[in-house]
């Protein structure tokens, strides 16, 4: 097996996990503050990746990776997870679920600008359908019943793009887990003061969905499933295996219909079919 198709197997393995990043938040926020969950997540996942460079005795970063890690700390910890904790405050986790079709193009055009990736024309015409497919079902009734969910999902595939383009950069010197591990780390004190700062007067109101939505997001959003994409991104190369977040929406609508009994439109199925049709062109044609 080349690097390539390990490459895309370990991505798809990467989406698998975060097909179920929003439909986890939808149901913790229903009783955790948009806040307070962005900042516990990644205090649990933190606490994790250092047990995990301490237990592999992994040498510190060099100084010049500092500024890079921010990027992935600011872009997939931090923006990332609290943009859409804040979107979800507004929209359904089956509405905002497509928006994650902007997701390949985002972090393509990031792979152009931070990884020196040079996709042919025919790649971009692929992905570029694929999320205009998506943000037509977006804008089909004009403005959505709340463009502050929209506006809020749009910035959080802005931040996640960028996030996922520079760690999969340093992933090819570091690592795929070393580099989100060292991005959680170093996030961890502004984190702490953000859960603490947030913490609610009692934890009891919060339901056993809540917290398992919280320990999802934590455990796999905010740390295994990185170590699996990141080592995709790294391996196939960040523009086509990128692509693969095509499939993200078809498997979240799945589990948001199934665990949150949420309505699955008929247009929100067609589109999403629509869109993974997309992802073979792409694929064909990403380098």
């Amino acid at each position: 097996m080349d690097q390539v198709t390990r490459g895309w197997i370990n991505g798809f393995l990467g989406v698998l996990i975060f097909s179920g990043s929003l439909p986890a938040t939808r149901a913790a926020v229903a009783d955790f503050d948009p806040l307070f969950l962005t900042g516990s997540r990644a205090v649990i996942a933190a606490l994790l990746a250092g047990l995990l460079l301490l237990a592999f005795r992994e040498k510190r970063p060099q100084q010049t990776d500092l500024l890079p890690l921010i990027v992935v700390a600011l872009g997939v910890v931090v923006g990332f997870p609290l943009l859409t904790a804040l979107a979800l405050t507004h929209v359904t986790a089956a509405h905002s679920i497509v928006f994650i079709g902007l997701l390949p193009l985002s972090t393509a055009l990031f792979g152009v600008l931070r990884g020196a990736e040079r996709p042919k024309p025919a790649f971009w015409l692929f992905s570029g359908l694929g999320s205009a497919l998506v943000a037509g079902f977006a804008l089909k009734d004009g403005i959505t019943a709340s463009p502050t969910g929209d506006m809020l999902m749009l910035a959080a595939i802005l931040v996640c793009g960028l996030g996922y383009a520079e760690g999969a950069r340093l992933s090819r010197r570091l690592g795929g887990w070393q580099v989100i591990s060292w991005a959680l780390v170093l996030a961890l004190p502004a984190m702490a003061l953000v859960t603490l700062a947030t913490w609610p007067q009692t934890l009891s109101a919060a339901g056993p969905s809540a917290w398992l939505g919280l320990a999802y997001v934590s455990v796999f959003s905010m740390l295994i499933g990185f170590i699996f994409w990141y080592r995709g991104l790294a391996q196939g190369g960040i523009a086509g295996v990128g692509q693969l977040q095509l499939l993200q929406p078809f498997l979240g609508l799945t589990l948001a219909a199934s665990l949150l009994g949420e309505t699955v439109s008929p247009a929100m199925l067609a589109v999403t079919l629509a869109v993974i049709a997309c992802v073979a062109g792409a694929k064909r044609f990403s380098r």
